[in-house]
């Protein structure tokens, strides 16, 4: 008995699970496993939580994490299908954290928050110098069921298309060189804002609606690129957001729009004078993230229609592809 007792008895750690295979080979215990999976999902909710202080003193670096900030959020099913592979309870309790940040952030976006018919639909559009389809275009404009229509990158030789086609169905319209607002209600006050780059990109008009009157600001601000060299090139860019938010800012009028292409998101930390007074329509009443650049296959919204005064977003989309590289976009306001 005492020899069947002995032989059963396990020696030095044989027979333990945490400690050996079936091949006498030592295992890591569970909660050892996937730490390096585990370490960069704390990155990764640490980029989305802290993504504004990560520094634009080197190539614009945050601007440009904040461009393409929520697909941060693809390394999630990417961390847990690691974590699942590697078994690891220690990597999958780390997923959470970014999975959680997330969805804080970005989670409200998901869900339709449209609330009806609005009193009147403004829609922006940059329509892009080399549009392949100008007609195509005014016939989207045409049905597409806005009041007040602003279009950017207006070529010179399409202001005519532009213009003609839109006559009938907008009877006022103001063009300054490259940007230009088409509207169903009567327009006045029509003046340049200078945005600090040595020409008119935006300008700004009183609009008369059948509710009372609105200041429209329609701006393109200047392009941002990705230099091997320098980075995110955005310099002349937030200049000029800065120029536009003070002129925003002075309004004498209380309710305000501001619609264009602002080359950047509302998550862009450079394009504060401006956010930091007005809200998305997109945010407020859309369904979705509602991407519009590049039109084949949108990653960014860096077209905008922002409010502020009072005027409440009902609604907000973004319309199918047409002959430019950014997709149309339009909201509903109630006043």
């Amino acid at each position: 008995m005492a020899q069947l007792d002995r032989a059963v008895t396990p020696q030095d750690g044989e027979g333990d699970p945490a400690s050996s295979g079936a091949t006498g080979r030592r295992v890591r215990p569970e909660w050892r496993r996937g730490w390096i999976i585990a370490a960069l999902a704390v990155l990764t909710a640490g980029l989305l939580a802290l993504h504004s202080s990560v520094p634009n003193s080197l190539g614009n670096l945050g601007s440009l994490l904040e461009t393409f900030l929520p697909w941060v959020g693809l390394t999630v099913p990417l961390l847990l299908v690691a974590a699942l592979l590697r078994r690891s309870a220690t990597a999958l309790a780390a997923v959470l954290l970014p999975t959680i940040v997330w969805l804080n952030m970005f989670g409200g976006l998901l869900f339709d928050k449209s609330s009806g018919k609005g009193d009147f639909t403004v829609l922006t559009h940059n329509v892009a110098a080399a549009n392949s389809d100008p007609a195509g275009t005014v016939r989207m404009l045409n049905n597409s069921g806005a009041q007040i229509v602003a279009l950017e990158e207006l070529a010179a030789q399409a202001v005519p298309t532009y213009s003609s086609g839109l006559a009938a169905a907008y009877p006022y319209h103001a063009v300054e060189n490259t940007v230009g607002l088409w509207s169903k209600y009567p327009l006045g006050d029509v003046s340049g804002v200078d945005i600090k780059i040595g020409w008119t990109r935006a300008f700004r008009a009183t609009v008369t609606t059948p509710q009372g009157p609105l200041a429209v600001y329609v701006a393109h601000l200047p392009s941002v690129r990705v230099k091997s060299d320098a980075g995110f090139t955005a310099g002349r860019r937030d200049v000029s957001a800065q120029a536009l938010g003070d002129a925003i800012e002075a309004e004498p009028l209380k309710r305000v729009l501001l619609l264009g292409d602002l080359n950047g998101t509302v998550n862009d930390r450079s394009l504060a004078p401006i956010t930091a007074q007005m809200r998305s329509a997109q945010g407020a009443a859309g369904d979705g993230f509602g991407f519009s650049w590049p039109a084949s296959f949108p990653m960014a919204r860096i077209d905008q229609i922002l409010s502020k005064g009072g005027l409440k977003p009902t609604d907000a989309w973004t319309l199918p592809a047409d002959g430019s590289d950014h997709r149309a976009v339009a909201a509903a306001f109630r006043y």
